[in-house]
């Protein structure tokens, strides 16, 4: 078989990068090693930037979102027994963030892409990708114990941190940077109505918490806790009072619970891989870099990735010139190092370290404080929330 661009990883950037590509007249092939089943049972996280939506759009998968999306013009900072409104639409002039869960986002692009013919195919094993430092990359696959070879003339790695694009990269040619988090999120999901109608992140001295949605009567919800915790220690009980406890009093006496029919602990890193494209070979969202989920950027960040390596391959088959692929790692790790701070910022001002005292803590209090009084602050965190400019 041949293509013109081997997309490997079926998730969401993987199969938003397909579409606009198939948009456009390029042809395309994804593989994922699992099946479609798996990939829309995954949980993640769902705080849309303006600029993911726009592309959405520009896909023609954005109907859905709009109709059953959560637009938000805010979100609560909680700290010190009160909180405070980043009011979002006024302090960014007019731009917002729409709540809408990536499982949805992969099921409405993967039956576009059924509907357009464009070919996907699951459950491939051993996918390796070859020949990206010269002029004719292939990849191999093995598919009911076959081993098949696509070749092509580029192949986007959307395979996440675990995948094989990245480790199919000689070391000498590649540097990481990583910062391990010594805890974690526990959290649930639960039919009953969210506690606000917009997101609060609370500082706690027991921890961070945060209370998100995914519906008017789904709420996703978290707690911070030990690396040492398992589920199996967290009964529901047990996670609703402690969530009350880590609320200001008037969001505690609100809270409505619940059964929980999901319950998982995510560690939490920020990691990133220099550079992002190796002859033709390009990686794309989590196989290149990786943020704590605080920040809301870890979706967003894939898509402006998937904006920056799509403009460069219609520039190269539509107008001749590969100029947008050889700028496509340095702008991507412009935007990517800049999200990484902003979450890196977030995660620390919001958690308790192991080695948080009383004054780390009064220190938090008080950057929290300024953060919510001066409108200088509130607008640089408004702005970096609604997302930063591609």
């Amino acid at each position: 078989m041949r293509t013109q661009v081997v997309i490997i990883g079926s998730g969401p950037s993987g199969l938003l990068l397909g579409q606009l590509l198939g948009n456009a007249g390029i042809d395309t092939v994804i593989l994922d090693r699992v099946g479609k089943d798996h990939i829309l049972s995954r949980v993640r996280a769902g705080v849309l930037e303006e600029g993911t939506v726009g592309l959405l759009d520009r896909a023609g998968v954005g109907a859905r979102m709009h109709r059953e999306g959560l637009p938000h013009d805010g979100f609560s900072l909680a700290f010190n027994g009160r909180d405070h409104r980043i009011d979002l639409f006024g302090l960014t002039g007019g731009k917002r963030v729409v709540v809408y869960g990536q499982t949805e986002v992969t099921l409405d692009l993967i039956e576009q892409r059924a509907r357009d013919g464009y070919i996907t195919i699951y459950d491939a094993e051993d996918v390796s990708p070859y020949g990206f430092d010269g002029n004719a990359p292939f990849v191999t696959y093995v598919k009911d114990g076959l081993t098949h070879r696509i070749d092509c003339d580029f192949i986007a790695g959307c395979d996440g941190f675990h995948g094989a694009s990245r480790k199919a990269v000689p070391e000498e040619a590649i540097r990481t940077f990583e910062r391990v988090y010594p805890f974690g999120w526990l959290g649930i999901l639960a039919d009953v109505p969210p506690v606000s109608p917009e997101l609060i992140y609370a500082n706690h001295p027991r921890g961070f918490a945060l209370c998100s949605m995914r519906s008017h009567t789904r709420s996703r919800y978290y707690v911070q806790c030990s690396l040492d915790n398992t589920v199996e220690m967290w009964s529901d009980d047990r996670f609703w009072d402690e969530l009350r406890r880590r609320l200001p009093l008037h969001h505690a006496e609100a809270l409505i619970t619940g059964p929980s029919f999901e319950k998982s602990i995510a560690p939490l890193r920020s990691f990133v891989a220099e550079p992002m494209r190796f002859g033709r070979l390009f990686l794309v969202g989590d196989a290149a870099h990786i943020v704590p989920p605080t920040g809301a950027k870890g979706l967003n960040l894939a898509v402006s990735d998937v904006h920056y390596l799509c403009e460069g391959l219609l520039q190269h088959y539509l107008e001749k010139t590969d100029a947008g692929l050889d700028a496509y790692s340095e702008k991507a790790l412009r935007r990517v190092w800049k999200a990484v701070r902003f979450s890196w910022s977030m995660t620390t001002l919001l958690h308790r370290f192991p080695d948080t005292g009383d004054f780390s803590q009064r220190i938090q209090e008080a950057e929290l404080d300024y953060l919510t009084q001066s409108r200088a602050a509130s607008t640089a965190m408004a702005e970096n929330y609604v997302g930063l400019p591609y």
